[in-house]
């Protein structure tokens, strides 16, 4: 099926509920070209409207989606209609699906030690490995490219991405360009440490009203403060932008 891909703040977003995404990246396992998943937040679309080449990364995606309450909530007040479908949701729902074979090969890029034990424990998924890059893959182009290699020779149907926005997007992105591996790649930050509880998520009355970042903040105030409250904010200038130009637009 065609996607329903909806454009705000010069992105194109598959607006997409989560049981279809979790029902097309399990068709698109079998897929004898990679493909990959990215799914923007405000952080992101602050870095996309600043970096050209970081935006092309997103939208040559195949799936890309909505991280952002926030983003949902400033795209109704533009007259869109996003769809919230967080990585973190999709990739609970994706593992845990009763189609999902338990013998999927699946890799996990970057992350601790201890990772895939966890979640062969947790979801009794038998085939779990696990690769992990040096840091600052983006200034060292020989470990990106043993990365690249290293998803291709996995034969991995699913690859989860857990190195950081824009490094897994763009390592995503140079495996599907090189055309040699198969499967689904997943830029899923975090999302596997939620899963196993290695790292605390807020609770839903905070996701659904919006204040998700308010917790993590929280959490982890020295690693997140600058994102969250410095860079964050710049999304409310970018979508003023971005309305003044779709009124030029339209005139």
């Amino acid at each position: 099926m065609p996607h329903r891909r909806k454009e705000f703040i010069n992105l194109g977003f598959d607006a997409l509920t989560q049981d279809e995404v979790v029902g097309r990246i399990l068709q698109a396992t079998a897929a004898p070209r990679f493909r990959y998943v990215v799914t923007p937040n405000v952080d992101h679309m602050v870095r996309i409207d600043a970096d050209p080449q970081v935006a092309a990364l997103y939208r040559n995606a195949w799936l890309c989606l909505n991280d952002s309450r926030i983003l949902s909530a400033l795209a109704r007040l533009a007259g869109v209609e996003l769809p919230v479908t967080p990585g973190s949701d999709i990739v609970v729902d994706l593992l845990g699906d009763a189609r999902l074979p338990r013998d999927t090969p699946i890799l996990v890029v970057g992350g601790d030690a201890g990772l895939p034990g966890q979640i062969r424990d947790k979801l009794g998924l038998t085939q779990v490995s696990q690769y992990r890059p040096p840091m600052n893959l983006l200034r060292d182009p020989a470990a990106l490219r043993r990365t690249v290699e290293a998803i291709e020779e996995s034969g991995a149907a699913l690859v989860f991405l857990a190195v950081g926005s824009p490094q897994q997007e763009h390592v995503a992105a140079a495996v599907a360009a090189r055309g040699r591996a198969a499967g689904v790649g997943l830029c899923i930050g975090a999302a596997l440490e939620f899963l196993t509880g290695a790292r605390q998520r807020a609770p839903r009355w905070m996701q659904r009203a919006g204040l998700e970042w308010a917790f993590r903040l929280g959490s982890e105030p020295r690693r997140l403060a600058r994102r969250y409250l410095v860079i964050g904010p710049r999304i409310f200038g970018i979508f003023l932008s971005y309305l003044v130009s779709r009124r030029v637009s339209l005139r």
